[in-house]
């Protein structure tokens, strides 16, 4: 990374570095690493599990001293603070894609703009942070870029219970969710579930815990639902 564009980037966290290579790394995705560096040990694989590490706690703290809120509520909103869909929006609205190293491939297949990538990018830079500056560096970065649009009073995007209240309109039966797949290594899990209502599967999400693919599947099964609930009330 030139020093003009490493500046910028810091301008955006507004984080000064002291260890430039974390930053450099960061922003180096694995097929960068594997294609132009021939070592995957220099991509941010390894500062985005860190990083992913301390925005939950940075995030959980946030919460509990904002909201007087069972564990249970405490949970489900950061949850939907900290989803692949809330970190890649954080990414395209501080236009963080562009500073991605990836490989030829990656750039073809629109790679910027992937959500999972974006997710990566961000929790790999709180990653470098925090290794750089400490835990309230990182919060503080954290606070500005992701929490900074946080009200108690925010709606939480519960899908599966949007589409239970959709689906349970024609009949009151609960729609099941079946894990279908479970990949990677054991520190970036991939689970995908698919949702099943009266023997039809209505949609298929994938996400890093079982709860989150849950929640995707629902997601993606609420447009089909919709349609049909509308369909048969003509």
């Amino acid at each position: 990374m030139n020093p003009n564009r490493r500046k910028e980037l810091e301008e955006i966290l507004q984080y000064h570095f002291n260890d430039e290579s974390l930053l450099e790394q960061a922003v180096t995705h694995v097929s960068y690493a594997n294609e132009e560096l021939k070592d995957l040990s220099r991509s941010n694989e390894r500062l985005e599990f860190l990083g992913d590490a301390v925005l939950e706690l940075v995030t959980s703290r946030f919460l509990f001293d904002r909201m007087d809120s069972p564990e249970g509520l405490l949970s489900r909103t950061r949850a939907g603070l900290v989803c692949e869909e809330s970190l890649a929006k954080t990414a395209a609205a501080y236009g963080l894609g562009r500073f991605l190293l990836l490989s030829h491939g990656m750039e073809r297949t629109s790679g910027r703009t992937q959500p999972a990538v974006l997710e990566d990018l961000v929790e790999s830079l709180f990653g470098a942070v925090y290794l750089d500056g400490g835990l309230e560096e990182a919060a503080k970065v954290i606070e500005r870029m992701v929490l900074s649009g946080w009200r108690e009073d925010m709606p939480l995007k519960d899908y599966k219970t949007m589409l239970q209240e959709v689906l349970q309109e024609e009949e009151e039966l609960i729609p099941e969710y079946v894990l279908i797949s479970e990949s990677g290594p054991p520190h970036k899990k991939v689970f995908t579930a698919e949702v099943r209502w009266k023997g039809h599967t209505y949609g298929q999400g994938t996400g890093s815990t079982k709860k989150e693919a849950e929640q995707q599947a629902a997601r993606m099964a609420l447009p089909e639902a919709r349609g049909k609930d509308a369909a048969e009330k003509c």
